[in-house]
């Protein structure tokens, strides 16, 4: 069997060792920290999270549900990882990142056939018949290994920019004005919300408006994605824009009073001892001392210690549509796959899903075998035809969603409301899927073979 090379140890990279490594195949890891740190990673482990610590919803009526009980299917590290160390935050999956980053380092590192080089490749390896390798660097990668790929791919290299949310030391939150609550539920008590009425809001956006911003290279645009914009940008496109976006006050209420509010702030649980809270939906790029001031504006957050500070930071994707097969392997070379947000994917899950599959596709090349794809019925394979079977003149990243998932098989469910609706064609996907891995792979992903 051919050996395989993962270069990447984020989390689609250490999904991809952990499908092929159980698979029996042998697997190299290059990561380049800590020598070298790209501009949002901070510590030395694998699958560092470096935006939000929440890997979104988990019910079946959400896309992100789904998608995640896909990867338990086939034994996801990821999803291990998140189990063993995840936080209060209703029906969301968040987790202690350093933890999930230490669970994922240790596990990968105790496999007898898996080996983890802390090394910058900055190049692409010559064709080697002997050899399978993953790409698997991030949407952060590095400006040498950048120039490759794009030399690799022989055209266009796209790019966009990501905002990071600030973090609040949990000691520092008023509570005599905030107050814990999720959503539609006073018995939760997952997220600390932070009450504005209409003035306090008006005052709020226009300090946001009027605000320093970190400038973009004069070489580079601005472009950012939609799931993930700053929140001084939204704030752009109307006064009434974050009420009903980040800051929108629907499903909470006054514990003592019943009141609704004008606008709230919520704050999610970073780490297991419940002592950091992060902002939800505030990915900024406002510089340092204007976060400080705006922020702390916020009812509640007055005194508020920023453990982190938010930033921006470029990422990097290939035009897939136009290089890539639905198995993600490179059409120009039979030895290559990728995987992860370089290729398109946007989010934690998303990327992990791109690297189980390339995962598996590069254990089967290993082998001699052909490479597979799951059915277009699920989350796992709607995400990889919107990567591979995109207009490459327009293709954008993409968080999965149900509109990538056909959805003939719930006609007679039509009338059912939406949750319903969604957690049928969810239902259908995962009984697609155990049967696709039961014919096609034939292996059981829960064993551990190593």
């Amino acid at each position: 069997m051919k050996e395989i090379s993962v270069i990447g140890g984020g989390l689609a990279g250490c999904e991809a060792a952990w499908q092929a490594s159980k698979m029996g195949a042998k697997v190299t890891i290059f990561e380049m920290k800590p020598s070298k740190f790209s501009p949002a990673h901070k510590t030395e482990g694998l699958a560092e999270l470096v935006c939000s610590n929440s890997l979104r919803s988990d019910v079946l009526h959400n896309a992100a549900g789904l998608l995640k009980e896909e990867m338990r299917l086939f034994g996801s590290i990821v999803m291990e990882a998140a189990e063993a160390t995840r936080v209060p935050a209703g029906s969301a999956l968040a987790v202690d990142r350093v933890s999930f980053s230490d669970y994922i380092t240790l596990k990968l590192s105790q496999r007898k056939n898996v080996e983890i080089v802390r090394k910058e490749i900055d190049n692409i390896p010559e064709f080697d018949e002997n050899r399978v390798t993953v790409i698997a660097s991030g949407p952060l990668t590095s400006k040498n290994l950048s120039d490759a790929i794009a030399d690799l791919v022989g055209e266009e290299y796209f790019y966009f920019y990501d905002a990071v949310s600030p973090v609040i030391n949990a000691d520092s939150i008023d509570f005599n004005v905030a107050f814990r609550q999720s959503r539609y539920s006073e018995e939760d008590k997952a997220y600390i919300n932070c009450p504005l009425n209409k003035d306090q809001y008006n005052s709020f956006v226009a300090e946001l408006l009027s605000s320093k911003k970190v400038g973009t290279k004069d070489f580079e645009k601005a472009l950012f994605f939609e799931g993930c914009m700053p929140i001084e940008e939204m704030a752009s496109r109307g006064r009434e824009t974050l009420a009903h976006g980040p800051m929108k006050p629907v499903g909470i209420s006054d514990p003592e009073t019943g009141k609704r509010f004008y606008a709230v702030v919520q704050l999610r649980q970073e780490d297991k001892n419940g002592s950091m809270y992060n902002m939800v939906g505030f990915q900024t790029r406002l510089i340092h001392s204007e976060q400080k001031r705006i922020f702390r504006m916020i009812p509640g957050l007055e005194h508020a210690e920023f453990l982190r500070l938010g930033s921006m930071h470029r990422n990097t994707y290939i035009n897939s549509p136009a290089h890539l097969s639905t198995t993600t392997l490179l059409k120009t070379r039979p030895d290559i796959l990728f995987a992860g947000q370089i290729t398109g994917v946007e989010g934690y899950i998303e990327s992990a899903a791109t690297g189980i599959i390339a995962g598996i596709n590069a254990s089967l090349l290993a082998g001699g075998k052909t490479p597979v794809t799951p059915p277009s019925s699920t989350a796992t394979g709607g995400l990889l035809k919107h990567i591979t079977e995109s207009d490459p003149k327009t293709f954008q990243p993409m968080n999965v969603n149900f509109g990538l998932i056909p959805q003939t098989e719930v006609k007679k469910g039509r009338k059912l409301k939406r949750a319903e609706r969604r957690k049928s064609v969810s239902l259908t996907a995962i009984n697609d899927m155990k049967k696709w891995i039961d014919k096609e792979l034939r292996f059981n992903h829960s064993t551990d073979r190593a």
